[in-house]
Order: C-alpha cells, then structure tokens, then sequence
C-alpha cells in the first residue's frame, strides 16, 4: 500500500486523469494552424483533411483533429519531432487508414510529461513525502495548464521542446543525485538532450552549454566506462549542436534575416538611413522597415531577385549582433518589447477548437488555465521584472552551490544554473533571430525556462518549511 501511494505516484496519477480529461474526454482541444503546419507534415506525409475547406477554416480559427495520409518526405524540415510524429503516423496508418488523428500524437507527448514529472517527484520526495507532494501540485498546476497541454494536439514543435526540457533536467538532475551513476542513465540524458537541441533549429546552440555538462559529470564515479561514454557524449552534442545550426535550410535562414532586420532593427527606428548603413546596406531598402516576410503589399518583393545581392548576400546574424553591441539602447529596447509579450504561454489568437463544437471563430479554451491567466494578467510583463525574477532564482542557487563541497553537488547547482541561461537565451533568439515578428509565441522556450524556475523555487521553500518544521519538533522533543 506504501508502494501505491508514494508521491511520485499520487501525483502521476493525477496528471494522467487531467490530461485525459482536458484531451481526451471534453470537446477536442488543440491550436489552430498559423501555417507552420506545412513544414512536419510535408516531412512525416499528412496533409489537410478537408480539402476544400476554406483559408478562415483552416488556418487560425480552428484546431484540427483529422489529417489525412500523403507520401512520406514530400519536403524535409529538420527536427527530432520527426521520429516523435512519424511513429504514430505509420502505426496509424496500419490499423487506420481513412485518417491519422492527432491525439495519437498528443498521446505520445503526454506519456513524455508523465515521465518528467514522475522522476522529478521523485527527487523531491527524497527530502520528504510533504515535499514531494506539494512540489508534483506545482508541476500539475503549472506544467499540466491547457496553454501548453493544447499544444499537444497540434503539429507545432513547442511541445517537444516543453517536454524535453523536463525530461532533460530530470534525467541530469538524477544522475547527480545517485550514489553510483549508471551508464544507461547517462545514456538516457544524451538522448533526451539531443531531442531537446534538435527540436527547433534556435535551440541548437543550446547543445554547446550541455557538452561541458558531460565534462563536468565525466569527473563523477559512475559505472561501467562512464568516463570514456561522458566524453563521447559531449563531443557528440557539440559537433551536433554545430551541424544542426549550419544545416539549417536555406530559406528559413532568408526568412529570420529579413524578420531580423526590417521588422526587428528597422521596425520604429528613429533613424532607418543610418542604421542601414551601419549595417552596410543601401539606402533603398528603407521603403521595407517594418514590414515582415509575409507581407503582400511590399514595395519590393520578398524574393525580389536584386534583394539577393543588396540584402540575403549582404548581412548575417553576425552584423545583426554586432550593430546591437554598438547600440545597446536599441537591444534594450526590443528587450522591453519582448518583456511586454513574455508571460503569456500560448497564442491567444489562435483557436483551441474544431468548427464542428459549434463554437466562434477563434474561441479559446480556458479550462484549466489558472497558472496562463494568472501569467498572463497579473505578473508583470516588463524587463525590470525579469530581471529581479533571475536575481532571486540566481541567488538562491549560488547560495546552495557555494555550500555544496560534493561535486555531484556541485555539477547539480550548475545544471540548475544552465536552466537559466538557457531561458536568458530563448529570450534573445527571437530579438536576435527573427525581429518583432510573432515574438510572443518565439518566447515559448523561455515560458518553459521560467516556469521551471519558478517551481523550482517553490519546491525549494516547500523544502525549507519542511526541514524548519521538523528541526523545531524535535527541539521540542
């Protein structure tokens, strides 16, 4: 009976029934498409199920839950979500060949989640039951919210990217918590860090920070050729993190320079000529500042042949950080606008239902939505805020670290220290790499870094209240 009710398991059963509940049993729940369907599903063969629907239909207002089979790798969109969707996609169409329901895949995300939070329970109940418990009630309040479960049933990346942060930190943070670390341990966190870094080409340089995490933790005991297979791993995650970015397609790399520029430097700028020039482009590209790639109505044409050699050849995301770093004050500013879109965990115009529930175009499910309203309308929404919010977490580790002599210990606070920069990061990327341009939903990445370490406070005062309590009973005893 004491098996069954350990808080690891108390609280995995109940992030499985509301995950059933909020996927499963009510009226389908999912994201509408804002047309970045087309990349995974010309990559793993689906395709709109209902082709005639109209352009209002099938993009923005509603979700959609049925897509119908095409032939596999039509196109290619380089991402670990493939082998995540593809599998479902092929059992389906084995036993289900009229149509491939996405649920299926909500399914597999949701057995992921489960995972995560189970492990990381389980860490906390280390300390203490009360701990454990109250920590996996912060994880199913904040990680099990509709804002990232919708996401779920859709095609988007971002729940490969949610999902596997957890599992990644949770597996690290494992590790560092065993008395003898295994091989097949070790193995896993590669595994769940290369899901990670391969989710989205802006999470690739992620992997760089993670290869030195394989050093650190070449420097435990574990068993087995623990050394020699820590070291592989962090030459495998650098060179992969490396071959990810460069092999980037393209015209995706066209698309986030133009957003970069004309709808991110250039956007409001009090000086357009100016900035032009300093980042070595003609003057006659001013008409384009603050417009954005898929704009219709641009003086030139996004894939006008003269921008190729007056912009696509001319400038990199390497002028775009050198022109920040001479004017800081504009990055501070665009850092103030990317504030003001960081806590809201979804985008709110897109529709969470399918047309057939009757409900209005681009309605919103908010069942069970209290940690993204909450975000959305109460904290504030400014770098001030932000800054203070890293302030307390950063203090909070150094504090453990600096009283930590184990080097488990030690490795653990630094991983905890990585979950930050990792957000600081994911909060730079868009601003750097894709401009003003649909910011709130780029920061995705960073709401999950945030979310985290705000449980992780939480479970860290839960855990300080409970040593307090127990100290004093037994100074009474």
């Amino acid at each position: 009976m004491k098996k069954i009710l350990k808080s690891e398991h108390l609280v995995a059963v109940a992030g499985c029934g509301l995950i059933i509940y909020l996927l499963f049993v009510r009226p389908f729940t999912g994201v509408a498409d804002n047309g970045d369907f087309l990349r995974m599903m010309n990559t793993i063969g689906l395709n709109y199920y209902d082709a005639a629907e109209s352009y209002a239909d099938r993009f923005f207002s509603f979700s959609h839950s049925r897509f119908s089979y095409e032939n596999i790798f039509r196109g290619f969109y380089p991402s670990s979500q493939i082998l995540l969707v593809l599998v479902p996609r092929l059992l389906a169409g084995l036993v289900h060949g009229s149509y491939f329901d996405i649920r299926l895949l909500g399914a597999v995300y949701a057995l992921l989640l489960l995972a995560a939070t189970w492990m990381i329970v389980k860490l906390g109940a280390r300390e203490s039951y009360v701990t454990g418990l109250l920590l996996g009630a912060g994880i199913l309040f904040v990680f099990y919210d509709i804002g990232y479960l919708a996401y779920f049933n859709s095609l988007f990346g971002e729940p490969v990217s949610m999902v596997f942060m957890l599992l990644t930190f949770a597996l690290g943070l494992r590790l560092t918590g065993q008395e003898t670390p295994t091989a097949k341990g070790l193995t896993l966190f590669f595994v769940a860090v290369l899901f990670l870094i391969c989710s989205k080409i802006q999470n690739a340089p992620v992997g760089l920070a993670f290869a030195l995490i394989f050093l650190r933790l070449r420097t435990l005991d574990g068993a087995g050729n623990w050394r020699k297979l820590a070291l592989r791993f962090a030459v495998a995650t650098a060179l992969v993190s490396v071959i990810m970015y460069v092999a980037a397609p393209k015209e995706l790399k066209h698309i986030n320079l133009y957003q970069t520029v004309f709808f991110g430097i250039l956007n409001e700028s009090p000086d357009v000529r100016g900035d032009l020039r300093d980042l070595g482009l003609p003057s006659r590209l001013e008409v384009l500042a603050g417009t954005n790639y898929f704009q219709g109505d641009t003086a030139i044409k996004q894939d006008d042949p003269s921008l190729k050699a007056d912009f696509y050849d001319r400038v990199s995301h390497k002028d775009v950080l050198f022109f920040y770093m001479k004017h800081p004050v504009r990055l501070i500013d665009n850092m103030k606008y990317a504030a003001g879109n960081s806590m809201s965990i979804r985008p709110y115009y897109l529709g969470s239902y399918e047309k057939s529930a009757g409900k209005p175009a681009g309605t919103v499910a908010f069942a069970y939505s209290g940690w993204s309203e909450f975000k959305n309308k109460h904290l504030p929404d400014s770098l001030g805020f932000l800054a203070l919010f890293y302030l307390v977490y950063y203090a909070g580790v150094l504090f453990y670290y600096f009283r930590t002599r184990e080097p488990a210990g030690r490795i653990a606070g630094e991983l905890l220290m990585l979950l930050g920069l990792i957000g600081l990061f994911s909060f730079l990327v868009p601003i750097l790499g894709d401009g003003r341009a649909d910011i709130g939903k780029h920061l995705f990445l960073f709401n999950v870094c945030f979310d985290m370490m705000a449980v992780a406070m939480f479970g860290w005062i839960v855990h300080t209240i409970v040593r307090f309590v127990k100290f004093a009973a037994s100074a009474k005893r």
